[in-house]
């Protein structure tokens, strides 16, 4: 299955903002529900296990609502590991309002050259993202996000692959937006497999070091652990 990278209907800021609410909160149930969530709970677990630190900063990248950094959160905060997150995206419109989310801060700006300073966050992380990417701008993105983490940058994304887009098909019940199931469609279609992404992200390293550690999840989710520096291993998925 060749990858095809088309627009999605969300991205065209032709959306009222009624729809987009309503397709934000259909992308959190499938995040909750098929391995989202968790696969960035587990990877955030990775990096403390690896690190020996129980507090680290986030920065969300394309965050939406948030509501998967604010679930993980939530569930690490059970296990002793203290996350502070910031959110970042591009719209205010896709930020929460007022007190939808508690104790995380809203920042509007671009991922292609995120507002941050060197080393600002340990971790930068996105959901969902990186598949909207071509492999310049995901290049671009890798390099951007390790500048301004001190840890180690988390892409949980999507696996193209012909079954994951038959699921995608059979979801459409599941959606209360027609544009969100749509763009579901088009987001397998344009997702990455593994060894794609782990070629684009080996371009990005720095030349002081750095790896790419990849691991698979529920439902054609994929997990992938940009380390910043050689030393920290994780254990295997």
């Amino acid at each position: 299955m060749q990858r095809v990278d088309a627009p999605e209907i969300l991205d065209s800021d032709a959306c009222s903002p009624a729809d987009v609410e309503t397709s934000m909160r259909d992308m959190g149930r499938v995040n909750r529900w098929f391995g989202g969530v968790a696969t960035t709970q587990q990877m955030v677990e990775s990096v403390a296990r690896a690190t020996g630190t129980n507090t680290l900063s986030l920065l969300e990248v394309a965050a939406g609502l948030g509501e998967v950094p604010e679930l993980v959160r939530q569930r690490l905060a059970r296990r002793g590991i203290t996350l502070d997150v910031t959110l970042l995206d591009r719209a205010q419109s896709h930020l929460p309002r007022g007190n939808h989310i508690s104790q995380i801060h809203g920042v509007v700006g671009d991922a292609l050259g995120l507002p941050f300073r060197d080393e600002a966050f340990d971790l930068v992380s996105c959901n969902l993202f990186a598949h909207h990417l071509d492999t310049q701008q995901l290049s671009g993105f890798a390099r951007e996000a390790l500048r301004v983490c001190r840890r180690a940058v988390l892409i949980n994304d999507l696996i193209r692959h012909p079954v994951h887009l038959a699921l995608a098909f059979a979801g459409f019940p599941l959606m209360r937006s027609r544009i969100a199931w749509l763009d579901g469609l088009t987001s397998v279609r344009r997702a990455y497999v593994p060894d794609e992404i782990r070629s684009v992200l080996a371009s990005a390293l720095p030349q002081s070091g750095g790896h790419v550690e990849i691991s698979r999840h529920y439902l054609f989710r994929m997990g992938v652990i940009v380390w910043k520096g050689p030393a920290e291993r994780i254990d295997p998925a």
